[in-house]
């Protein structure tokens, strides 16, 4: 899972536009993006933050600044320290695949912050939040709480690979107005591109992603 070997496998699987959303942490968006720079692949930075009641949310922004800043918030409320031999190197990387330092926070961990903090903050960062794989029983806003409260303002509900969309559909009614989303969620090389969205844009573009997932201007997703 590095910057090159991530780049050359989005170009394989014919993937437009990627985020890069690392556990707690935006350190390696800058490598990948450039070293996507001169290939077909339109990077945006983001961040998959796992939040005090243990539920993934996944963020995603048009600039860096955004994505470090939202960084820096849940760095401050991380605890503990890596352990290497338990939980493996936490790697910092470039663009040509060279380690420039080791992250001893313990970024596997949750941030001692509550998920509506967590999605106003992404808002308020002008990003797009996302309830990550919510058919899963772990570490999913359904699978920790039960039910999306109305009071979680995401932008769309994402789909892990194990469940069809029909299923999906039926299994959450609640929320038939909800935009649903596929994507990789790839800890593994071989898993980037495997479960992907298609969407109708006006390019690979933040705005566009955006534009979609309200159905603007002619734009829209299909999950697939």
């Amino acid at each position: 899972m590095s910057p090159q070997k991530i780049t050359a496998r989005l170009l394989k699987e014919g993937v437009d536009i990627v985020a890069i959303c690392d556990h707690n942490s935006a350190e390696n968006v800058r490598a990948v993006a450039k070293a996507a720079e001169a290939k077909r692949v339109a990077v945006l930075p983001g961040m998959e933050v796992c939040t005090r009641e243990e539920a993934h949310v996944l963020a995603i922004f048009e600039n860096e600044e955004s994505a470090f800043s939202l960084q820096s918030l849940v760095y401050r409320h991380l605890a503990g320290k890596n352990d290497p031999d338990v939980f493996g190197l936490q790697v910092v990387a470039n663009e040509f695949d060279e380690v420039v330092r080791l992250e001893d926070r313990l970024l596997i961990g949750a941030v001692d912050l509550p998920i509506d903090q967590i999605v106003q903050e992404i808002h308020r960062l002008r990003g797009l939040a996302i309830a990550s794989h919510i058919d899963r029983e772990s570490y999913s806003v359904i699978g920790q709480l039960g039910f999306i409260p109305s009071t979680l303002k995401f932008d769309a509900l994402e789909l892990s690979s194990h469940i069809e969309e029909k299923q999906a559909r039926e299994r959450f009614s609640d929320y038939q107005d909800m935009i649903f989303v596929r994507n990789s969620d790839a800890h593994f090389l071989d898993d980037v591109g495997k479960n992907t969205s298609e969407y109708l844009l006006d390019g690979p573009t933040f705005k566009e992603i955006a534009k979609a997932l309200v159905k603007e201007d002619g734009r829209t997703v299909y999950s697939g």
